[in-house]
């Protein structure tokens, strides 16, 4: 075994080599230089399946945000449904950072008040609304989107009297719910009319897309939405051949194209495969013979970790309308075409389909079909469950 391994395999890791993104990291550069000259920009929304990169690209937004002196934060959405109490105490934690300027902390004290009632206000655990905080009135609505617009907002005011910007980044959207989303569109869409200097980066699986729509119709306008797919075929190379220059190995030609082959150029499964075939060999050039050897292994580490870890969350009743769908023979495919696999009606495996949804697993493509937002996950289920038995 190397002593060094300078692949990246994991959860948004940031790969030695960043290949195939170069265009959306030069529109982050170019949308963040502007930003900070006063010329805001599109917020943007990246979508895609699992493993393509989009946690890959808030890192890299955030990291250049940081080197520029930007206001920041990075939020992680999850199904807890505490996505309120973290961006409340990420708010707050802007208003720190712009008061260190002496003659800012008058400015934001009222800001620091509305958080304060806002934290209050939107309790998850008491769901339930206040308008006063510590005797005083405070003026909220106690309409989410409408309050949420106004901190950002007098935030932003803030900011741009301190020359300051802030970049926020938002992971995992398709755990919000309505409410959450049409709220910060709309406290971005009042940002963006005031020009003050307030970006977002959001991040999730396709149905996101038309989450936004369905939140506010004018969305469309005021983000960019990016898809985050496969790399091509050059892009996956010099993923693969890139790192191990440093140690002068080269892949031969062939071992290049059957690594490809086998991750259908998923930036995840190229870094897992890449690190399974580098830990496996000293060789100088690393040939198909030995891409071959390591394949075993390979699907062996997706399928104890990338896969199992969602396939067990599970129930039986879940794993039966999984398989169903890889029975379908073709993906993506209808939900009447499972029913009828199943022999049930539509109606009844409806909650299922809407379980995997919001558990992240399946996704509406947007022709009234579905597929899974994992790449490769119906082979998975066919190594799990060769039979496709619908238990």
């Amino acid at each position: 075994m190397r002593e060094y391994n300078p692949y990246t395999p994991g959860a948004g890791f940031r790969p030695t080599v960043l290949a195939g993104r170069e265009k959306l990291t030069e529109q982050v550069d170019y949308a963040l230089e502007n930003l900070q000259r006063g010329y805001p920009q599109r917020s943007v929304v990246y979508y895609g399946l699992r493993g393509v990169g989009k946690t890959v690209l808030l890192n890299y937004i955030e990291d250049a945000a940081d080197n520029r002196n930007m206001l920041h934060e990075y939020i992680e959405a999850t199904e807890d449904k505490l996505f309120r109490t973290r961006l409340i105490t990420a708010l707050m934690r802007f208003v720190r950072q712009l008061s260190v300027k002496e003659n800012m902390k008058a400015m934001l004290q009222p800001v620091e008040m509305l958080i304060r009632a806002f934290r209050v206000s939107y309790d998850p655990k008491e769901n339930s609304f206040s308008a006063g905080l510590d005797g005083e009135l405070i003026p909220l609505t106690g309409i989410f989107s409408d309050d949420l617009t106004e901190i950002i907002v007098q935030l932003g005011r803030a900011a741009n009297k301190a020359e300051k910007q802030i970049c926020l980044l938002f992971d995992e959207m398709q755990y919000l719910d309505e409410e959450d989303i049409a709220g910060l569109i709309g406290a971005i869409h009042r940002c963006n009319q005031l020009r003050l200097p307030v970006m977002m980066y959001c991040a999730g699986l396709p149905k996101i897309k038309k989450m936004f729509g369905d939140a506010k119709t004018y969305s469309e306008r005021l983000f960019s939405f990016d898809e985050i797919s496969s790399l091509d075929e050059e892009s996956a190379a010099n993923v693969i051949t890139g790192p191990a220059e440093g140690f002068q190995v080269k892949y031969s030609d062939d071992a290049i194209q059957e690594i490809i082959r086998i991750t259908g150029g998923y930036p995840y499964f190229l870094q897992e495969m890449c690190s399974t075939v580098w830990a496996m060999t000293d060789s100088k050039i690393i040939t198909l013979e030995e891409v071959k050897s390591a394949t075993s292994d390979f699907f062996d580490r997706l399928d104890r970790g990338f896969f199992a870890v969602r396939y067990e969350r599970c129930s039986n009743t879940e794993k039966a309308f999984m398989a169903a769908m890889v029975k379908c023979g073709e993906l993506p495919c209808t939900i009447s075409n499972v029913a009828t696999i199943l022999s049930k009606p539509v109606k009844a495996i409806s909650p299922v389909r809407g379980k995997l949804i919001n558990k992240g697993l399946i996704y509406a493509t947007g022709h009234a079909e579905i597929d899974f937002t994992v790449p490769q996950f119906d082979e998975f289920i066919k190594r799990v469950n060769p039979d496709l038995v619908l238990q």
